[in-house]
């Protein structure tokens, strides 16, 4: 069921790829409609600031794919995180991700279809480009954890594996900006489209907001769902203008 335009007193939180931009078959190939900029300066507007963006991509990555436009970012799954008075907080990269960095770039070098990502205080592995490999992924991203679980942990995603630190998550984030202005006292929406966006759907849900779900068939907590990232632009410029006519 599609959800409702926000209203003037939501506070929205969008996940990047597969929500507001098309998935590409590596993260450096996505490129960003203007009308994604635009749709996201209006909002932000209408909402009072109240806007952010929740990926699992870097803060200093998604700087420079919105530019010009700069939003409070929560990234590398809430890792890193600027709030909307700029403010950086970011977790020390885990000592034992160095052993893990070292054991995936061994793996990856052996396949060069495969793409490691390295996001500092996370690791990622794609493997969009030889889908076959997905079980020799699996077993190397299991390898290289080893003994480090009560640290890392691994986050799944659409042809991507991720070692990220245990204790962050997108549901954590959106839960620290709604202590913080503007966010505080508004209704959370989150929209993202993964599997890593469930603790994000769970944290809205508790907070008595609206989780949104982008694509169809897979089961989520998310309580509404949007097709596609096409219908997630028309749905954000809805929301520009019902908050602009309350």
């Amino acid at each position: 069921m599609q959800p409702p335009p926000c209203r003037s007193d939501w506070a929205v939180f969008l996940d990047l790829d597969g929500t507001l931009l098309e998935i590409a078959e590596t993260p450096a190939q996505v490129r960003i409609p203007a009308r994604v900029l635009a749709a996201l300066q209006n909002l932000r507007s209408e909402l009072h600031g109240a806007l952010a963006i929740v990926s699992g991509r870097s803060i200093a990555i998604i700087d420079g794919l919105l530019a010009p436009v700069q939003l409070p970012i929560a990234g590398v799954h809430g890792a890193e995180r600027r709030d909307a008075s700029g403010r950086l907080h970011a977790a020390s990269a885990s000592p034992e991700l160095a052993h893990v960095r070292r054991a995936l770039t061994d793996f990856v070098a052996k396949h060069p279809r495969l793409l490691l990502e390295d996001k500092n205080s996370a690791l990622a592995v794609h493997f969009r480009r030889a889908p076959e490999l997905e079980r020799a992924v699996r077993a190397a991203a299991a390898d290289a954890l080893g003994g480090a679980g009560e640290f890392l942990q691994v986050q799944e995603g659409k042809m991507v594996l991720e070692i990220k630190p245990r204790h962050a998550s997108k549901g954590e984030a959106i839960a620290r900006y709604m202590l913080e202005a503007p966010f505080a006292g508004r209704i959370p929406a989150f929209v993202g489209d993964d599997v890593t966006d469930e603790a994000g759907f769970d944290m809205v849900n508790r907070l008595g907001g609206h989780s949104i779900k982008v694509g169809s068939g897979e089961s989520s907590h998310a309580r509404w769902r949007l097709p596609d990232v096409g219908r997630v632009l028309d749905w954000l410029e809805s929301c520009s203008q019902r908050a602009r006519n309350e």
